[in-house]
């Protein structure tokens, strides 16, 4: 990793650390009348935590990915996903490697020569056109195909809620991504803003029917994130809980 790299996972530590030092000032007196889940050992916290990204979201994280739906076309949109979803097809098969699944991981990569070339730098997605299947696996997957247990959950500033084995898994999953290795601060923020702005432009339809069909977001949120990353894990057939 280059020098660049290592200072902005510093400066990230470091505001992360003074986001969470401030979530937790103002969640210390949070509570909830709840009946207890053990897979959430800190709701009372995580509640608090995640009432701030909502208050986040709302003020000015929607309304950047409001405009910027606005401003761009959509096909400049789907190429701008399409561009990402490229490194993270290559992250998958790295990962479905790691995990032993050689074909699954021979289908990325796969993927990735054919959007990187005939796709333009993964701006089209030829390769979905052309039937090769993707893979999606982080490394948090990988660890709990790996044996590692799911863990409690845990809701980190603007980051969201993840299991505490997702959690230590992200670092790795953030660095595999492109703006983490351009060797330019201003490049290599923007890049990543590109890519945080228009992965939550993809989700305002969803999120905005979320906000209308739910009466407790948090804890539906919880536990959709909890079934859909085990399902991950096991693929699709997780065994049933004893």
């Amino acid at each position: 990793m280059n020098r660049s790299g290592l200072q902005g996972v510093a400066r990230s530590l470091n505001l992360a650390a003074v986001a969470l030092t401030l979530v937790l000032q103002g969640c210390a007196t949070t509570s909830h009348a709840t009946a207890p889940v053990p897979q959430d050992p800190f709701e009372s916290w995580n509640r608090g935590v995640f009432a701030f990204n909502e208050g986040l979201d709302a003020h000015v994280i929607k309304p950047v990915a409001t405009g910027y739906t606005y401003v761009l076309p959509s096909f400049v949109r789907t190429g701008v996903t399409n561009f990402f979803a490229n490194f993270t097809d290559l992250w998958s098969g790295i990962n479905s490697v790691l995990q032993g699944k050689l074909r699954n991981g021979g289908s990325d990569g796969m993927r990735v020569v054919t959007n990187t070339t005939v796709g333009i730098v993964g701006l089209f997605d030829v390769a979905t056109e052309l039937g090769i299947k993707k893979y999606p696996e982080d490394f948090g997957q990988t660890l709990g195909v790996w044996g590692f247990g799911a863990g409690p959950y845990v809701v980190w500033p603007v980051l969201g809620g993840y299991s505490l084995r997702d959690s230590f898994g992200l670092p790795l999953d953030i660095a595999a991504t492109p703006g983490f290795w351009v060797d330019d601060t201003g490049w290599s923020i923007g890049i990543a803003g590109l890519q945080f702005v228009n992965a939550r432009a993809n989700l305002l339809k969803a999120s905005d029917i979320l906000d209308d069909a739910v009466l407790d977001k948090y804890t539906f949120v919880r536990d959709a994130n909890l079934q859909r990353r085990r399902s991950l894990v096991y693929d699709g057939n997780p065994p049933d809980v004893k």
